[in-house]
C-alpha cells in the first residue's frame, strides 16, 4: 500500500515540530516524535526527512539530552485542570527556552567563525558593514523594434 507524499517542510512547519519537541513528556524517539506529527499537522514524515533540518535536528538532540539527565521534571498529578494547564504550559515554556538558548549559542558560534573567516581574508569592519544594494523591482522596459518593410 502505497501513501501520498507529506508536502515539504517550511519555516512553519519547522518551528511547529520544535514546539512539539519543547513540551515533550516522557520518552523520545524518532518514531513516537512522527506520530505525534501525524496527529497533529496530519502528515506523515519519515526520520530522514526531520533528520535533514537542523532546527529539528537540534531541538531533538537537546530534548532528548534533558530527558535522560532528568532535568525536565515530570507535571505533577493535580485535581485542578487549570492548574495541570498551566504547569504544562510552564514546563513546555522552560523547554522553548532552553531550545532558544542553544539556537542562540550556535549563532554566536557560526558569526565568531565568519568573523575569524573575514578577518583571515583581509576583509575589515566597513566592508562588511556596507548596506546590501537596492533591489530593482522595476518591469523590464524592452524598445519596440521598428521592422522595415522589406524593398522588392
Amino acid at each position: 500500500m502505497t501513501h501520498a507524499r507529506a508536502r515539504n517542510l517550511n519555516d512553519d512547519d519547522i518551528a511547529d515540530i520544535a514546539a512539539i519537541l519543547d513540551g515533550w513528556p516522557g520518552k523520545l524517539s524518532w518514531e513516537l516524535l512522527i506520530e505525534a506529527i501525524a496527529r497533529r499537522k496530519r502528515a506523515k514524515y519519515t526520520r530522514q526527512a526531520l533528520h535533514k533540518h537542523e532546527r529539528i535536528r537540534h531541538a531533538f538532540t537537546l530534548r532528548k539530552k534533558a530527558l535522560s539527565e532528568g532535568r525536565i521534571a515530570a507535571v505533577p498529578n493535580v485535581d485542578s485542570p487549570e492548574l495541570r494547564a498551566a504547569l504544562e504550559r510552564i514546563a513546555r515554556l522552560e523547554g522553548e527556552n532552553a531550545r532558544l538558548r542553544a539556537e542562540n549559542a550556535r549563532g554566536l558560534e557560526q558569526f565568531a567563525r565568519w568573523a575569524y573567516n573575514a578577518h583571515c581574508r583581509g576583509l575589515d569592519k566597513a566592508f562588511l558593514s556596507r548596506p546590501l544594494p537596492a533591489v530593482n523591482r522595476d518591469q523590464t522596459v524592452h524598445p519596440l523594434k521598428a521592422v522595415k518593410p522589406s524593398t522588392g
